[in-house]
């Protein structure tokens, strides 16, 4: 015990043992860490007081190698990233180290959700595709489109429980199954066409797989219309029943009719000429026949004298009437058979040709006439079809619980005390929920009038095939035979939840695709003479889209469409997906691309606000380029990055994907401008010859502008470069009356195949040699196409124009007339010719649709005055207190032009802009006595100089336009010394 205290009374603890020692005292003091070697073993401690000989080490230490502190390597080891930040270097919202965090930009199903069928049976009726219908449902914005998939989806899909836990507002919502994206859900309109498949069954309870194919209704998305028109079989054109036929179901009538795609009519939102246009039920009978004569009316119009076989008619069975917020549809057989389950002895095929027309019911003989013989006599469909359904509506609305129970009873009907007390809206859906039945009607329309895969795949490989038609694959096709080689067209690249990789989705048109399958993906630019858009890919899973989930399977035969992934690098719009080796080594074809209904002439430039992620939005670009069919993305010489679209909101969207889904970043977007051609209204004032830069070769050409209709027709594909020279010549000889030296001297339309300029030989035998000019004819083809693609006014397309090469004279050696002398001398050609043909700026036309209340059309005239549009016509719509109006507006004058429109009508007024046509700019847009100044708005007739001016800054190119540039300089000198140069 003494010695745990010293003399003083001190506690000095008990005697520290060597091991101790060492760790505490020696170990305290060595705070210098040394990285490569462990500090040396110290001699133990010496516990007396005992004086130190040798002193502290006097070896100087750098400041920079003291280590006060371990390393974080050393606290934790060598595997751990560490991440060292000055203080205040992040916010404190942000975490130092953020969560993975998994990116979802779609609505979608946890889990496969629970149908009314079995998933196997609808696997195995994927092998018979005579059971099989692809369809498309298409029409005009908020016509009832996606509420009648809804309708459809609600018959197949038990959704009930889902529904029930709606509360609030939230209970009222569309269900909007097919609509995804959450801008769809946002803006309440469809952006992405959206397929679905479905089994569903006919009257006589055969079931059939409906493979349907949502479309936006808004004329900016009609690309995605058209890219879903290229798999199906059949459109199913709906139309609401108040506003009738708008432009884009006029679109789309046309499109169906010129492709040759077979058509069936819904005539939607029954419940508003009862509800809100509240017109009794005669009248009702005229304005649904008003809405079928429009129909007709357009198709007819569209194909002239050869309408007749495509006629929509209820009493043929190819139109139905259906109300998608009471969940019903019907069509005249399908209501007959109603009547001849009640009546047994009514024959309902026969009853059903007697329900539409002018075929009347009598009341007292009870006979039909073609004219009412008897008092209270009416038409058939008035008397047994609208009365009926009027009748169901106002008693249902109007009477108490206690009355309506037993009067629902009558027609069979029970509903709960609770239901029956329920909102007249939910009541009337119920109610009609169980009078009218499933979509049984409508099941057999489509059977009945559009064809399966088997019948409808000559059409396809006619119309779209590039392809022989004796082949093996093409016979394989036509059969829709699922043991042939595989062939799939793809229309579509849908982007996955979290949007970093696409799924292509297409037609198998023969074979059967299944996961790990090697294919080849062949683009649109592949043909036999160039492969290179062509690469080779394994399928990683194959599976049937049906929007909000997908169903994986092991494969899927030919007539059905498909989702396929893992093949999505090198598609960019379409492409043709063929096995990897075709039987007996045919070569592979492919199908055409998408013909659009309209083109992207809405213009804006994009750049990173952080110069540093350009690289990142080039991807995002490149991904938007997948996602939107009409989308254009280029370089300018500038270097600004240009996005061309089809309107205002086709560009909100694609902006908003590219900022929050592709590539998430902050961009820089400029003002709207929009796409210009350049075009000549005289024929060239001189002969413009060019000669090659080794002075041995020389081309002279003259422009002239085309007939009117000819670069419609060429765009149209009536008239095709690759067919033969006798079938091109023998058209214009007969629509254009050209003589058929001219006709048959034609050789290339420009810039691309279906461009709409012509390169014509006009060179004669005695002044040139032919044999020469023909072996530089595929180089002076070049430089015309590329003359026509940038044209000399502000490196727009060319368009409207027809080059002559009036001679040439050439070198006889061969190394002297090469393809780098010939095409940029052709070029040189076609620009001074074109310059000196009095050159004109052309610039896209919207056409203006508007539909609102009759104060609405003063609005419309007030704002077109403003904006250098007109109005061409307006008129009331039949049977409804709307009116509509249709204007003409230059679209670089549109840019908010539907919000004022809306503004001024106070909301009432809906308008669509559709591209329509070309048009001169007014104004020569060479005339340099104009003066452009800034921040002044420039005077109808100085708009051309105006726009190329502006056009020419934007792109960095110089100030003015010289035809000196591109004129050799004796024929510069002859054109000063006889005046028609300054």
């Amino acid at each position: 015990m003494d010695d745990l205290y010293d003399e003083f009374g001190n506690f000095i603890g008990e005697a520290v043992s060597d091991e101790e020692a060492s760790q505490d005292g020696v170990a305290g003091q060595h705070y210098v860490y040394d990285e490569e070697s462990e500090p040396e073993e110290q001699a133990p401690a010496v516990q007396s007081m005992e004086v130190d000989e040798e002193g502290p080490s006097n070896a100087v230490i750098l400041h920079e190698d003291k280590q006060y502190y371990p390393t974080a390597q050393q606290v934790y080891g060598e595997e751990v990233e560490t991440l060292v930040q000055e203080e205040d270097a992040q916010p404190l919202t942000q975490p130092i180290i953020a969560p993975v965090t998994q990116k979802k930009f779609q609505v979608q199903e946890a889990g496969l959700p629970p149908v009314h069928y079995s998933r196997e049976f609808m696997t195995d009726l994927l092998n018979f595709p005579e059971g099989i219908r692809n369809i498309a449902v298409a029409g005009h914005l908020h016509h009832g489109k996606t509420a009648f998939v809804d309708m459809l989806v609600m018959q197949t899909h038990d959704l009930e429980e889902r529904l029930d836990k709606r509360i609030g507002r939230r209970r009222d919502e569309q269900l909007r199954y097919t609509d995804t994206h959450f801008l769809e859900r946002e803006r309440g309109i469809s952006i992405k066409a959206a397929p679905i498949s479905l089994v569903m069954q006919g009257t006589k309870g055969k079931s059939h797989i409906l493979n349907i194919i949502d479309t936006p209704g808004h004329v900016n998305f009609v690309d995605e219309v058209a890219s879903a028109l290229r798999l199906v079989d059949g459109v199913v054109l709906v139309v609401d029943v108040v506003e009738g036929v708008q432009i884009n179901a006029e679109q789309v009538i046309k499109h169906a009719v010129l492709e040759d795609i077979p058509m069936v009519l819904v005539i939607n939102k029954m419940d508003r000429l009862i509800l809100e246009l509240k017109i009794p039920p005669t009248d009702a009978y005229f304005k649904l026949k008003h809405v079928v004569e429009e129909v007709n009316t357009v198709i007819e119009n569209t194909i002239p004298g050869r309408g007749e076989k495509r006629r929509l008619s209820p009493e043929k069975g190819n139109v139905a009437f259906a109300c998608t917020s009471m969940d019903w549809v019907f069509t005249l057989p399908s209501f007959a058979k109603m009547y001849a389950e009640t009546y047994p002895k009514v024959d309902a095929a026969e009853f059903s040709k007697r329900l539409w027309g002018d075929i009347f019911f009598n009341p007292r003989s009870r006979k039909f006439t073609r004219k009412g013989t008897e008092e209270g006599s009416k038409r058939a469909f008035v008397n047994f079809v609208l009365e009926p359904i009027y009748k169901l509506f106002s008693h249902t609305i109007s009477e108490s619980p206690e009355d309506l129970a037993p009067t629902l009873q009558t027609l069979g009907i029970s509903l709960k005390p609770s239901q029956l007390k329920s909102d007249a809206k939910v009541l009337l859906k119920l109610v009609c929920a169980q009078f009218f039945g499933t979509a049984s009607g409508f099941v057999d329309m489509v059977v009945q009038h559009i064809p399966s895969p088997v019948e409808g795949a000559s059409r396809m490989l006619d119309n779209y095939y590039t392809g022989t038609a004796g082949s093996k694959v093409s016979e394989a096709m036509s059969k829709c035979d699922s043991d042939g080689p595989l062939v799939v067209e793809v229309t579509k690249l849908f982007s996955s939840s979290d949007a970093k990789t696409f799924n292509a989705f297409g037609r198998v048109m023969s074979g059967t695709a299944s996961p790990d399958q090697v294919v080849r993906v062949l683009g649109e630019a592949y043909s036999l003479e160039d492969e290179e858009d062509s690469t080779t890919a394994t399928i990683m899973a194959v599976q049937i889209a049906c929007s909000r989930y997908n169903i994986p399977v092991s494969g899927v035969p030919a007539g059905n469409l498909v989702l396929l992934s893992g093949i999505d690098n090198s598609i960019v719009k379409t492409a043709t997906v063929v096995a990897e080796k075709y039987p007996d080594n045919e070569d592979a074809y492919i199908f055409k691309a998408i013909r659009h209904f309209t083109e992207s002439v809405f213009k804006v430039a994009v750049e990173p606000v952080n110069p540093s992620e350009l690289p990142k939005m080039l991807e995002g670009l490149r991904k938007i380029n997948k996602s939107y069919p009409l989308i254009t993305t280029k370089v300018e010489e500038s270097g600004e990055h240009v996005v061309l679209g089809t309107g205002e909101l086709y560009m909100d969207c694609v902006l908003h994907d590219l900022r929050t889904q592709y590539a998430e970043m902050d961009i820089k977007v400029s003002d709207p401008v929009t796409r210009f051609c350049e075009t000549v209204t005289e024929t060239s004032a001189i002969m413009c010859y060019a000669l090659t830069p080794n002075k041995k070769n020389k081309l002279t050409m003259i422009a002239e502008p085309l007939d009117d209709g000819i670069a419609e027709d060429i765009e149209a594909g009536v008239v095709k470069i690759r067919d033969p020279i006798r079938k091109v010549a023998k058209f214009f000889e007969e629509k254009y009356e050209w003589d058929k030296l001219a006709a048959r001297s034609i050789w290339a339309f420009g810039p691309d195949e279906m461009g709409p300029n012509i390169l014509c030989d006009d060179t004669l035998p005695s002044t040139t040699d032919k044999k020469l000019l023909k072996s530089v004819q595929e180089s002076i083809k070049q430089g015309f196409s590329w003359g026509t693609r940038e044209g000399p006014l502000c490196e727009e397309p060319i368009r409207n124009t027809k080059f002559r090469v009036t001679g040439a004279e050439l070198a006889t050696e061969p190394i002297f007339r090469g393809g780098g002398q010939i095409i940029p001398t052709a070029r040189r050609a076609v620009y001074s010719s074109f310059l000196m043909a009095s050159p004109r700026l052309m610039e896209p036309i919207y056409s203006v649709h508007m539909t609102g209340p009759a104060d609405s059309i003063s609005g419309l005239y007030t704002v077109l005055m403003k904006r250098r549009g007109h109005v061409v016509s307006d008129g009331p719509v039949a049977g409804t207190p709307l009116y509509a109006a249709k204007a003409l507006l230059p679209v670089i004058d549109s840019f908010g032009f539907e919000t004022d429109l809306r503004i001024h009508s106070q909301g009432a007024a809906s308008v669509s802009l559709v591209f329509e046509r070309w048009d001169v700019v007014p104004g020569d847009p060479l005339d340099k006595s104009i003066r452009v100044r800034p921040l002044e708005m420039a005077a109808p007739q100085q708009a051309a100089r105006d726009f190329v001016l502006k056009t020419r800054r934007r792109k960095g190119l110089s100030e003015d336009v010289d035809v000196k540039r591109f004129l050799e300089p004796e024929l510069l000198a002859g054109l000063r010394e006889s005046g028609v140069l300054d």
